[in-house]
């Protein structure tokens, strides 16, 4: 099972990881002024993680495949690490799917 993992980054704001259960980073999100915006952020992902819709598929400029969350206001709560192509792009948006709803939160 996924986990969501809650931490401060060196500028003092907080952020959230979203882990597979191989330990991998599949979702980021920005950085949060305070901790109940950032929980805020997590329940939104686990809102909207089960609507395909809801993710949008960039090419970077250096050509790899990655993807966006977006709430239902269209703003990004989560961006996907950079994959060597489209298919390992569409596994992790599945991965997402399928790890976000129930996946606990720890703060590390």
């Amino acid at each position: 099972m996924g986990k969501f993992e809650v931490s401060v980054r060196k500028n003092g704001e907080f952020q959230f990881n979203l882990k597979a259960s191989n330990g991998q980073t599949i979702l980021t999100s920005e950085g949060y002024t305070t901790k109940s915006a950032c929980l805020n952020g997590v329940e939104s992902v686990k809102k909207n993680a089960g609507d395909i819709t809801r993710y949008e598929k960039k090419v970077a400029k250096n050509g790899k495949p990655f993807f966006n969350l977006k709430a239902s206001n269209g703003q990004v709560i989560g961006a996907s690490q950079m994959y060597a192509n489209e298919k390992n792009c569409d596994n992790g948006i599945a991965s997402v799917m399928k790890n976000a709803p129930e996946a606990p939160v720890v703060e590390i």
